[in-house]
Formats: structure tokens, sequence, C-alpha cells
């Protein structure tokens, strides 16, 4: 067993720290900015909630972050308040969020700084990944310290890689969205396509799943999508938010993504639809309403 803290317990990070306690067995300490989530956390899985990210880290010896954006993850990790004040050396600091791979690489400099490690580790598989303990985890960092965390991740993954030095699992979270940008725009496109030549749209996506075209969100999104239903999974304001990432991170780079930016811009109509929080899969909406 080992000492543990969580922050962030948003629809991502409270599964994910629960299998830290259901599977692991190891004693979590939890902070979220919300109380009550995480007294509702602290009344599921028991351990400890505290006041601050710097105390909830006091004496850990792996803490996991999953928060918002780039300034979210600042403010918890080197905030007057934030877990770097507090952090062991020779601990090892995973983060979860999405975010930058420049603030990653940032924030790994100030970790070695104060003696422990930091780990750049975004997710993929969604809500439905974190409560089934079936994520993807894509690490950027030091190899050893990945060797450390590698099997406390595990509880609530299927599998965790290191792709390279810091920033390298941003980055790679970053071509993963990408890809899903351009698969549910196509997806959309179909099954609206099937909708207006009269076809049963259920039908074909039974059909056409066991062909070519399968692919992971057609086979969790696609039946879902021809109801009508999008109040669950990745929201649309949070794939916004990681498509801007991508985005500023390829002018960076310069690498065109001409599909991808126009996919942006489907997402921000539907937030102004009222979407935000609709799921990802949601963009057949903008098509339906030809």
């Amino acid at each position: 067993m080992s000492k543990l803290a969580f922050i962030g317990l948003g629809v991502m990070g409270f599964p994910m720290a629960g299998h830290l306690v259901t599977r692991g067995g190891h004693d979590v300490t939890v902070y979220n900015r919300s109380r009550a989530k995480a007294e509702a956390w602290i009344a599921k899985h028991k351990g400890r909630f505290a006041e601050t990210p710097a105390k909830a880290v006091e004496g850990a010896e792996i803490a996991f972050s999953c928060v918002g954006d780039d300034p979210d993850l600042r403010e918890v990790t080197v905030g007057p308040n934030g877990a770097f004040q507090k952090m062991a050396r020779g601990a090892v600091f995973v983060d979860h969020t999405t975010a930058s791979a420049k603030v990653a690489r940032e924030l790994a400099v100030e970790a070695r700084k104060r003696g422990f490690e930091f780990l750049d580790a975004p997710v993929s598989g969604g809500q439905a990944g974190a409560e089934n303990g079936q994520l993807t985890v894509m690490v950027g960092g030091d190899a050893a310290a990945f060797e450390r965390a590698q099997p406390v991740i595990s509880h609530f993954a299927k599998a965790t890689t290191l792709m390279g030095a810091s920033g390298a699992g941003q980055l790679t979270k970053m071509v993963n969205q990408i890809c899903i940008a351009g698969l549910v725009q196509a997806l959309s496109e179909g099954l609206n396509f099937a909708r207006k030549a009269g076809l049963d749209a259920k039908l074909v996506l039974d059909v056409i799943s066991k062909g070519a075209a399968q692919s992971w969100q057609m086979e969790n999104r696609g039946k879902t999508m021809v109801d009508d239903k999008f109040d669950f999974g990745f929201a649309v304001d949070w794939m916004r938010k990681d498509l801007r990432i991508c985005a500023e991170t390829a002018k960076e780079n310069g690498a065109p993504l001409p599909v991808t930016q126009i996919v942006a811009g489907y997402y921000d109509e539907i937030s102004k639809m009222g979407g935000a929080r609709w799921d990802t899969s949601s963009l057949i909406r903008r098509l339906r309403r030809t």
C-alpha cells in the first residue's frame, strides 16, 4: 500500500481516484475545488480530504492531478497553495490533465529543481474508460519515475506507455484529438447521408462496422448519434479547448491542420447552439439543421 494524493475530482478524476482505493488498496488523500464533490468521494471510498493541494500531497509517494487547462494546472501545482510547495523529495507527480506540452515541460523543470519528478500523462477513453478502469495513458518524462508510477496508474488504465521526454505525453494526446475530430465529423456526415438517402442508419452501422470503416467512435457513439442522444461522454467545450491547444502547437511546429481547423469551427457552432456540455458526437446536429 502506498500513500497517494489525487487533485481534481471531475468526471474523470472521481472514478480514477476511486480505483486507487478499490483496486489498489492505497491510502488516498484528495483535493477538489468543490468541497461537496470531495465529501461525496470520501463517503464512497473513505480516504481523506485536504483543504489545499499542498496539504493533500504531504507525505505522498505519488501524487496525481486531473484538472481543466493550463491555468488550472499551474494553480494546483506552483500556485501559493499548490502541491509543489509540499511535495516530498524523491516523490513523483503524475498529471492526467489534457494540457499543453509547454506547461508540461515547465513543470518538469520546476519539479526537478525541487527534488521530485513530474510526468505528463493525459488519458484517452472518456468517462466510461475512467469508470471502468480502462483508460489509455500516454506519458512523457523520466523513465525511472515512469517505472515507479506505472503499476499504480494501471489500477485505472488498460495501457500505459512512455512516449518520450517531458511533453511527449501531451503531444501524443494532441494526435489523438486531431484524429478523433476528423473521425467524428466523417461519421456525422455518413450517418446524415444515410438518413437523407432513406436508409436504416442503425442497420447501416451494423454492416459497415464489420468493414474498413470501423472505429471506436462508430462502435460507441454511432447508434446514440442516430438516436440524437448526447448527454454523456466527453463534452464539446473540452474538445474545443483541446483543439485550441493542437492549433497553437501546430503553429509552432509547422504542421498543417486544415481539417482539424474546420472541425474546431464546427464545435464552436455547436457550443453556440447550447451544446457546450453535449458529447462531442453532437457534431451531427449541425447537419440535421438542413
